[in-house]
Parts: C-alpha cells; structure tokens; sequence
C-alpha cells in the first residue's frame, strides 16, 4: 500500500505493507534513526514524534493512518544551520541524559509538554512524563532541564 506524508519538512512516498508500524517507516524505510525502539508496547516513550504538532508515540500508529500527515522527528528539531533546538540545549547544558536512549523521545515529548504548560512545577512535569520511561537519570535534571528548555522556546499554541 502507499503512503505518502512529511518527514521534517521532506516529502516521502513509500509503499509498504499494511501493519508497518510508523516507528519502522521512520527507521528502516526514511533511514532516520534518531527514534528509537524501547519496549514494543507503547510503555517506553523512547519512539515519541510529532505528528501535525503533537507528540504520539510511534509504536502505536500504523503508517497508513499517518497518510498526508507532518511528521517530525529529533533529526528534525534543530534549525538547519545546525543550531540546536533551545530544549535540545537545555537538556545538554543541565545535564538531562545519561545513555541518551531515552533522550529523543523525551525532548520530543517535552517540546509539546512546553506548549501546553509552559510554566509548569516538577511535579506537573513529573506528571506529564509519565508516558516517558528514563532507565537512568531519576528524572531531576530531566525536569531542571524542560524547566530551562520551556523559558527559551518560541511562544506557540
């Protein structure tokens, strides 16, 4: 079947077969590896993307329903001059990874946490990220660093 949506601003048409997941399209089929694979059962958060703005998790959905869709990944967040997106760089400059696993999904989640609740408390954060699982950190710097990433994005809505 084709399937045709925008990955980071690229126009790509693939034809696959009905249940490829849109985490394998994004993969294994766009070469685009940055989301990852964590558990399989959409507990993890490791494969979160935006779709049309809003944070999915990419296990979850089927490739087909994502047809004529804006799909945008951790490869996709930063300006094209390289420069990292202001949540990308709240999450170096406070610490906010360790084995990076988790990372990609979790500034993904975050930037569209941010949108949301821009002003939001640890806990509200804590709260917010509870469909994102971090293997390493305890979530501290994690929620310091969102905290940080939230006062530095752009105002949207």
């Amino acid at each position: 079947m084709k399937v045709s949506l925008s990955i980071n601003q690229k126009p790509y048409e693939f034809d696959i077969p009905a249940n490829t997941l849109l985490v394998e399209l994004i993969r294994e089929k766009a070469a685009l590896t940055g989301t990852h694979v964590g558990c399989d059962t959409s507990q993890c958060g490791a494969c979160t993307v935006m779709v049309n703005g809003h944070s999915i998790k990419s296990c979850s959905v089927l490739a087909l329903q994502m047809d004529g869709a804006d799909v945008t990944t951790i490869e996709g967040i930063a300006a094209e001059d390289g420069t990292l997106h202001p949540m990308q760089t709240a999450f170096k400059e406070c610490h906010g990874l360790q084995c990076g696993f988790c990372t990609p999904g979790m500034v993904i989640s975050a930037i569209d946490l941010c949108k949301d609740h821009p002003n939001a408390s640890d806990q509200e954060i804590r709260h917010l990220l509870e469909g994102n699982i971090c293997r390493c950190t305890g979530y501290h710097n994690i929620v310091k660093a969102i905290k940080s990433g939230a006062k530095n994005m752009p105002v949207t809505k």
